[in-house]
């Protein structure tokens, strides 16, 4: 099981003024603990994917070992211990996110998903010709693409609410926006290329007020900061396992329990029906109205291993020590010449992007990379927002609570060896 991290005092990295013993969360994640290109790895890609902790590893290799079998449908003793875990794993999400019920927590494969599924049952249903989808000028492909299907599909329109040039939403033209004929407003709680913190407080309290729906995209948000959706009050939160210490392949979709009963079913068999006959189907209740298929079961065990760990470490702890990590790598690049932060924002969590003059994002990664530093580079699913900043790529530091000051000033070294060879 996890150990308890915050109960410790002392600091182990040097000049921290957050009591957080990350040395002691190090050693929960044996992938970090290796040489690449003969250079300790110093993993800063955590807004793609992020490591796993022992304990989630453990306990997908558990399920396979002994309660490997379907669940929701046999009647040994394999099938009865399996569907146990998993729907333990779905009262643990529950909790993470402080929804009402278990029943409004849907396992889908990932934040794609989740969105495809509100886009494909919530939209068919509820946008019509000339009716709006309210996005922002910073979302990912997973919260554009959807929504564009929708609005082709049904002859409905998309529209975005700008940013500034600091990677912030501009709340007054987000708020115009919010018209007679907008259905829903789909936005990024947390930007995964600027790391701008969205106020989703008030976007929720402004939609509201006009009766329209909101759904968050949560996959930057749920790993760096505590969610509460009955706080929020949003109407739909989606994450994935694999960003929060989880494994791949699973992800979670929460919806307003009154919404997903009105909402047709996404995908048609296995667990979805209550009953079948050539003339009718009778669906199944919530959640099981959702989740077709067999799941990835073992994924969705060890995902609520994962909230298991982090809770025994904190979200608040995570947050303050993320913070200060982030806000110790910002002073670290700004006083490096010709090198220039792409989103700046008042509010931002875990990212650093940025843009060195006259050098290819592409080329400053691999030689990062041949110094043990995985970072990101391209335009993270996110092209129009590289067009808004007029540029076609960033490279991506992105932090994770195991992440250390020594790593930062790595990254620092490391980018000096890229003038050297590059300038």
């Amino acid at each position: 099981m996890a150990t308890t991290h915050h109960h410790v005092t002392e600091s182990t990295d040097r000049k921290s003024t957050v009591t957080f013993d990350v040395e002691r969360v190090r050693k929960d994640f044996p992938v970090l603990n290796q040489k690449v290109h003969g250079k300790p790895l110093v993993y800063l890609d955590n807004a793609a994917t992020s490591q796993k902790p022992l304990v989630v590893i453990k306990a997908e290799e558990h399920f396979y070992r002994h309660d490997c079998s379907n669940i929701h449908r046999g009647v040994h003793e394999l099938s009865e211990r399996a569907t146990r875990s998993y729907e333990d794993a779905r009262v643990k999400i529950q909790r993470f996110l402080n929804a009402r019920e278990s029943k409004e927590i849907i396992f889908v494969r990932g934040a794609t998903e989740a969105i495809n599924l509100v886009a494909s049952s919530f939209g068919r249903k509820n946008v019509n010709a000339g009716d709006e989808i309210l996005i922002t000028a910073m979302e990912h492909h997973s919260n554009i693409v959807p929504w564009q299907i929708l609005c082709e599909e049904k002859g409905a329109k998309l529209r975005v609410a700008p940013i500034n040039d600091r990677g912030e939403l501009l709340f007054d033209q987000f708020e115009k926006l919010l018209g007679p004929k907008t259905r829903l407003v789909a936005a990024v709680h947390v930007s995964n290329v600027l790391g701008t913190v969205n106020p989703v407080r008030e976007m929720i309290e402004a939609a509201h007020r006009k009766g329209i729906p909101v759904l968050l995209d949560g996959a930057q948000a749920a790993p760096h900061v505590a969610v509460d959706v009955q706080e929020l009050e949003c109407d739909f939160y989606t994450f994935s396992g694999h960003k929060l210490y989880g494994p791949t392949g699973v992800g979670v979709l929460y919806g307003r329990a009154d919404l997903l009963d009105a909402m047709p079913p996404y995908q048609g068999g296995g667990d979805m029906i209550s009953s079948v006959t050539f003339e009718k189907t009778i669906y199944n209740s919530l959640p099981y109205k959702f989740e077709a298929g067999t799941p990835n079961i073992a994924a969705g065990i060890a995902l609520g291993a994962a909230i298991d760990y982090l809770k025994s470490i904190g979200m608040e702890s995570i947050t303050a020590y993320e913070d200060e990590l982030l806000a110790y790598a910002t002073e670290a690049f700004s006083r490096i010449p010709r090198l220039k932060i792409i989103g700046t924002a008042d509010k931002k969590t875990g990212v650093i992007s940025f843009v060195m003059e006259g050098m290819h994002p592409h080329d400053v990664g691999t030689i990062l990379d041949q110094e043990g530093i995985a970072v990101r580079t391209g335009h993270h699913c996110a092209q129009p927002l590289m067009e808004r900043f007029r540029i076609p790529a960033t490279t991506r530091a992105s932090l994770a609570f195991y992440n250390t000051r020594k790593e930062i000033d790595a990254l620092i070294a490391g980018i000096s060896k890229v003038k050297e060879l590059l300038d």
